[in-house]
């Protein structure tokens, strides 16, 4: 923080920008202290925005930058810059639920892969995606939570589907997300999942919406 200002970046820009707060009692500290920061570009390869995740216990474990002029989150999604050219060459591409997930997959080789920032997944962000390819994968944790954004997911898709564009959904085992469960089976098998465990849009929306009737009594 100090820092920062040393180089003449004023209070007001750094508080603009989400990089710093304030207490109760006017003291001013660094948001991101005591986090391993990752940077958010924008799809020009910009830095945006940042994110953090705490060392040891604490909460949030995960922080990201506040809205500000140059940061929007239901309209930027995390990786985005660096996958364009393999969603452009695979022509799809698969969302999780965080950075975290979208490192471990670059990592094991699967570079089609970006996430939302702290936001459920947008109409915003799947225009974005399929204006570059024409499926996309959603794979969430198999939690409550995970199926909770999966649907939201949905809902935000269907005014998106149209000819040629294609949505599935891949729910991981309890306990399990993309990052662990890349790190587990490995690249090809988690691709052969991928393509095998998916779920159509149709028939997830068909089998979600079944579970509250009971198809004996029609």
């Amino acid at each position: 923080l100090n820092s920062l200002m040393a180089k003449g970046i004023s209070r007001k820009n750094l508080e603009t920008a989400g990089l710093i707060s304030s207490n109760d009692q006017g003291r001013v500290y660094d948001k991101f202290r005591g986090r391993i920061i990752f940077p958010i570009h924008d799809q020009r390869g910009r830095v945006i925005a940042f994110g953090g995740r705490i060392l040891g216990d604490g909460e949030p474990k995960y922080l990201n930058s506040p809205e500000t002029p140059v940061f929007h989150k239901g309209k930027e999604l995390y990786g985005l810059h660096q996958a364009l050219n393999a969603i452009g060459k695979q022509n799809q591409s698969l969302v999780v639920e965080g950075y975290m997930d979208v490192i471990a997959l670059a990592q094991a080789g699967i570079e089609n892969v970006v996430a939302a920032l702290g936001t459920a997944t947008t109409s915003t962000h799947i225009e974005l995606l399929f204006r570059r390819c024409d499926e996309i994968i959603f794979s969430f944790d198999g939690d409550r939570a995970g199926r909770q954004a999966a649907w939201r997911a949905l809902e935000n898709a269907l005014p998106s589907m149209r000819d040629g564009k294609q949505a599935s959904f891949l729910f991981l085992p309890d306990g399990e997300d993309p990052d662990s469960y890349v790190r587990k089976l490995g690249h090809d098998v988690f691709v052969e999942k991928l393509h095998e465990k998916a779920l159509p849009l149709p028939e997830y929306m068909l089998n979600h919406l079944a579970q509250n009737i009971d198809l004996n009594r029609m």
